[in-house]
């Protein structure tokens, strides 16, 4: 443990020594080390992505990743697998893509050291990642922590019919094996709950095996890349703002850094087919909606990925604007940068005749019709409308709008609701054609105004 050190640039040496010996650690650091963590979209590899011109150029001496192997534990653990690599062509193809492109944009921005510890594994819920202690402990949490006991006290029953032919069959086993002949099948073994993997039944087993071991080490903040697994009905959505809150503190206790610990996080990319029905709604349209909520939550942080997905692939290979994007805030609240690090979001309505209002937070220099091709900056869209933007009346029909911009605001209306009461904006799991941005070319967040 060693109190706080000055940032060096230059690579130094650890020495430790002991009665018995010493130890020695060379080409280390001393700089800001930011935790990536999530599920696939997150762990997804650089060389996977759109960005041969990154690898070739990725010659950052400065800029560290270390990559912590897999472990299911059903206890907390007080070390994990993985090795530290510098910023080289050889070796950035392996790194997580958004952790690269996020640390690439910070060290540019600052000079200083960064380094991106990755911790990953694809196709978790949040609940995963959480202590056993908050995930039990957390009253508003108790919906699922009551189906996670019930879950393992039915596979603690199931396990217990199971053994005794289990513990046959490795009898048999050894006893064909030393008779030089084929293994017998084994018999079936219980489901694990929550769909983990073989022999370790705990929904917080990756806490305990891939982020309870980094808890000595001090991180600058939190990158977090999830919630495809937890999309689902509204009431599991509404929740997912509970999981948030309760992560978030989580590892800010583990970490030890205090309530305003920066996590930052990714709204969902699009995907899918896109939606034509104006009363179209579906699961990621709710939990985009919890995350853009959760941005209550202090020290946190949202870039909306909505502009960027891929309608046939749930895994967009444009990492690099989710890197740039989560980049902002840390640039904008850690390194003291003056710039906007969001797109519009949803403040407040007004009714204005037989129209409403909208006005936003993070216009930036203003709103715009924008349209985003590829890693290419947002231009403006000049001659283009408005789209995707729904209104509905007391009646709760909901009618594509007439959507304008009007200073900082933006009105919406339809000839056939004379009395509008809720509007909705880019309402769908791939919402196509949702261009409402700022002039800093960030997009507007999905939302809705009502509660229906």
């Amino acid at each position: 443990t060693l109190e706080p050190l000055a940032l060096s640039k230059e690579p130094l040496e650890l020495v430790v020594r002991t009665a018995t010996g010493e130890a020695r650690a060379r080409d280390l650091l001393i700089g800001d080390v930011w935790l990536c963590s999530g599920q696939s979209n997150m762990d997804w590899s650089l060389g996977a992505s759109d960005a041969a011109v990154d690898i070739a150029q990725a010659n950052l001496p400065l800029v560290r990743h270390f990559g912590v192997e897999m472990n299911f534990a059903s206890t907390p653990q007080a070390s994990v697998r993985g090795s530290w690599s510098v910023a080289t062509p050889e070796n950035v193809p392996g790194w997580t893509a958004v952790g690269f492109h996020f640390a690439r944009r910070v060290h540019a921005e600052t000079g200083v050291p960064i380094g991106i510890l990755r911790s990953t594994v694809g196709g978790t819920n949040i609940e995963c990642w959480m202590s056993q202690e908050t995930l039990l402990g957390e009253p508003k949490l108790e919906p699922f922590a009551a189906r996670m006991r019930d879950s393992l006290a039915q596979y603690q029953l199931e396990l217990a019919d199971a053994l005794p032919s289990v513990e046959r069959w490795a009898q048999s086993a050894r006893a064909a094996l030393a008779r030089g002949e084929p293994i017998p099948q084994r018999p079936d073994w219980p489901e694990y709950p929550f769909g983990e993997r073989m022999f370790r039944p705990r929904c917080v087993t990756l806490h305990n095996g891939m982020i309870a071991p980094l808890v000595p080490l001090r991180v600058r903040g939190f990158l977090w890349y999830q919630g495809e697994r937890n999309a689902g009905p509204a009431s599991e959505c509404a929740q997912y703002i509970e999981k948030m809150r309760a992560l978030v503190a989580d590892w800010r206790r583990d970490f030890g850094g205090g309530a305003q610990l920066p996590f930052y996080y990714v709204q969902l990319a699009a995907w899918l087919a896109p939606a034509s029905d104006p009363a179209h709604s579906d699961d990621w349209a709710l939990l985009r909606d919890a995350q853009r909520r959760a941005l209550a939550l202090p020290g946190c942080g949202m870039a909306s990925a909505i502009d960027i997905g891929d309608a046939a692939d749930i895994h967009p290979r444009n990492k690099f604007d989710v890197g740039e994007r989560l980049a902002l805030w840390a640039l904008r609240n850690e390194y003291g940068r003056e710039l906007v690090p969001s797109g519009p979001l949803y403040r407040s309505m007004r009714l204005e005749g037989s129209a409403l209002r909208l006005s936003f937070d993070s216009v930036g220099a203003g709103l715009m019709v924008g349209h985003k091709s590829g890693r290419a900056p947002t231009q403006p869209a000049k001659e283009a409308k408005l789209a995707r933007f729904a209104i509905a009346g007391e009646d709760r029909v909901w009618r594509w709008a007439e959507a304008r911009i009007d200073g900082d605001t933006v009105l919406v209306s339809h000839p056939e609701v004379a009395v509008p009461r809720a509007v909705r904006y880019a309402w769908a799991s791939n919402p196509e054609g949702a261009n409402l941005y700022n002039r800093d070319g960030l997009p507007a967040s999905p939302f809705r105004t009502d509660d229906w």
